[in-house]
């Protein structure tokens, strides 16, 4: 195993165990039992009890939910506990949260959780590869500036074409994908507004 290798499952070992911590807690000082999170959320208990043993690297759209059912950000779940007034970070160090099959990915540059709740993404696309969000909490806005070649978003099932330089901002409460549909690489940053309240999927 190279360093780099060793770097990367440490990196992930380290991730899994923040989560694992940071859902229990949030769990517990609510008092909610494992079933009453998992019904919130919409992710099964057998997952939920994964997580939280640090068992499972869990994919964006679970975190996503969890986060919801808790009315915190994603960033809430994978950061230190410390606050600090200033905060320098390197992009290749954010976790890569999604994985495209032919070397695409979706990163976690930095969450705010007060006042509002605010996320910023770096995504990447190679030529054909997408990805299909479901829907995030009611409210959820996210605003994309595509850098580098062009972006279709397909919301509502209505495709829009966004090209380097373009930015588009919608509302993320409902299903929306993510399409490279051009011969070069698509790179865009992202903003996610959530509101600031916790979301029972069992109560639409």
């Amino acid at each position: 195993m190279t360093v780099k290798d060793t770097q990367l499952t440490e990196t992930v070992a380290a991730l899994t165990a923040a989560v694992a911590g940071h859902v229990r807690a949030l769990r517990t000082a609510r008092g909610w039992s494992l079933d009453e999170l998992a019904g919130r959320s919409g992710v099964s208990k057998g997952m939920v009890v994964q997580i939280e043993a640090a068992r499972t690297n869990p994919s964006v759209g679970t975190l996503v939910r969890i986060a919801d059912a808790f009315g915190v950000t994603i960033a809430r779940l994978l950061e230190p506990a410390e606050e600090r007034t200033v905060r320098v970070s390197d992009a290749e160090t954010a976790p890569k949260l999604w994985q495209g099959s032919d070397g695409g990915f979706g990163r976690l540059l930095r969450g705010m959780n007060d006042p509002s709740f605010v996320e910023l993404w770096e995504w990447h696309f190679t030529p054909g590869e997408r990805h299909t969000s479901e829907n995030h909490m009611p409210g959820t806005r996210e605003v994309l500036h595509v850098l580098e070649g062009t972006l279709t978003l397909t919301v509502d099932g209505t495709d829009h074409t966004v090209t380097a330089g373009q930015t588009i901002d919608f509302l993320a409460d409902r299903p929306h994908t993510y399409k490279n549909p051009g011969p070069e690489r698509t790179r865009l940053m992202m903003l996610a507004i959530v509101p600031n309240t916790e979301w029972d999927r069992r109560n639409p």
